[in-house]
C-alpha cells in the first residue's frame, strides 16, 4: 500500500475518533455539566485533524489519481459519524 494511503488512513481514523468523541463526550459535557473547557480542548484537537484530513485526501487525490468523485466521497464521509472509519475498511480492502 502507498506511503501516503497509509498516512491517509491513519490521519482519518485518528479524525473520526476525535469527531465522536467531540459528538458524545464533549458536547455532552457542555451542555449536561456545563464543563466549557473540553469543548475547547477536543475542539482544537479535532479542528487539527479534520485540516489535516483534509490536506492528506488532496495529497492521495493527487498522487492516486483519485477523481473528484471518490474524493469529494471521502471529504463527505468525514462529516457522518463513524464515515471515517467505513473508509477505512473500504480502503484497506479495496473496494473503495
Amino acid at each position: 500500500m502507498d506511503k501516503s494511503l497509509t498516512r491517509f488512513r491513519k490521519i482519518a481514523v485518528a479524525e473520526g475518533w476525535s469527531y465522536l468523541i467531540l459528538l458524545f463526550i464533549a458536547m455532552p459535557l457542555k451542555y449536561l455539566a456545563h464543563i466549557q473547557i473540553v469543548i475547547k480542548i477536543v475542539g482544537w484537537l479535532h479542528g487539527i485533524l479534520f485540516i489535516s484530513y483534509c490536506i492528506t485526501l488532496m495529497l492521495v487525490m493527487i498522487k492516486l489519481k483519485w477523481s473528484l468523485l471518490k474524493s469529494g466521497i471521502a471529504f463527505i464521509v468525514s462529516f457522518i459519524p463513524f464515515g471515517t472509519f467505513v473508509l477505512d475498511k473500504r480502503i484497506k480492502d479495496g473496494t473503495f
